[in-house]
């Protein structure tokens, strides 16, 4: 069965997540333990919370990447995984960096490192240029993208055909929210959010991401991944590598994402990782596709007992 392995974002973590696989697998325990070197106290946030530090920039997103790649090694070291022909990999905005992981682009350490500086960057670019950030439920993307325009708002997050996220300057958030709302957006909804990410006010974090990845090296990956950026299946690992800084200030292009996967063929993914968002994003963009989740070890027998 060809598959796509997907992987969520941040807002999906969850006090206690992987601990089932921490007690069950050594590989993903082996992952966790890698992880606590990076970032030393996360393994007790990510079990035993509390959420408010789980949440907090220090540990949110190197939490969840810990957790997604603990659950991808479980799966990968099970001896039916070779029966799922995983074609593509992709995540959503920080869920791209699980996703190399599981095209064997970058290394655990590499990766879990790697997002720490990301988000410290991120949240300090945050604090020197606050923005917003706003779901639109139930409008045209092609007129939201024009809106954005004339107001100076930017676009977040493509999610799926009637969900699109956006961001920016505060004041320009608020002016397209107001414009949205007078031409009939379904729902405007006001992000809690710390600062206007994926959008120019991150140029800066971008810049100092990208002198972080200059010694870092990638390699050939196993099957194509597709960035957020573009969408674009890539197997050369330069181009993965130099699309990572521009993906912290543009628009993440899920919806194109998942409509290249299902071109080539393959309408059967596996989210790895916390929660079920990428598997509801993906049933609004097409119902006919099949959504399996690993969440915890016995998903993973569930999952390869059915192929």
């Amino acid at each position: 069965m060809k598959t796509a392995l997907i992987f969520p974002g941040q807002g999906s973590q969850f006090v206690g997540m992987g601990q089932e696989f921490y007690a069950a697998s050594a590989e993903a325990k082996a992952v966790f333990d890698t992880a606590e070197g990076v970032v030393p106290g996360l393994r007790e946030v990510i079990f035993n919370g509390p959420a408010e530090k789980l949440t907090s920039t220090k540990f949110c997103q190197p939490a969840i990447v810990a957790f997604s790649l603990a659950a991808l090694k479980a799966l990968q070291a099970h001896p039916g995984y070779k029966n799922l022909q995983p074609c593509f990999a992709a995540g959503l905005s920080l869920g791209e960096y699980a996703a190399m992981a599981a095209c064997g682009t970058l290394s655990v350490v590499d990766i879990v490192r790697l997002v720490e500086r990301r988000s410290f960057f991120m949240e300090e670019a945050a604090k020197a240029n606050p923005g917003a950030m706003a779901a639109v439920l139930g409008f045209d993307s092609q007129a939201l993208s024009q809106i954005c325009r004339e107001t100076g708002a930017q676009v977040a997050n493509f999610n799926t055909p009637d969900q699109i996220v956006i961001t920016g300057e505060k004041d320009k958030v608020l002016r397209a929210c107001a414009i949205l709302r007078e031409k009939g957006a379904l729902r405007v909804i006001p992000l809690e959010v710390s600062g206007g990410f994926h959008s120019t006010l991150m140029r800066a974090a971008a810049d100092r991401f990208a002198l972080e990845l200059e010694p870092v090296q990638f390699m050939p990956p196993q099957f194509p991944l597709l960035g957020n950026v573009d969408a674009n299946p890539v197997t050369d690992p330069q181009i993965i590598k130099s699309n990572l800084p521009q993906q912290i200030y543009s628009s993440v292009q899920w919806v194109k994402t998942i409509q290249t996967i299902a071109a080539a063929g393959v309408t059967t993914f596996i989210e790895i990782g916390p929660g079920t968002i990428l598997k509801g994003l993906i049933r609004k963009i097409d119902r006919s596709f099949q959504v399996h989740n690993i969440q915890i070890p016995a998903d993973i027998d569930t999952l390869l007992n059915g192929f």
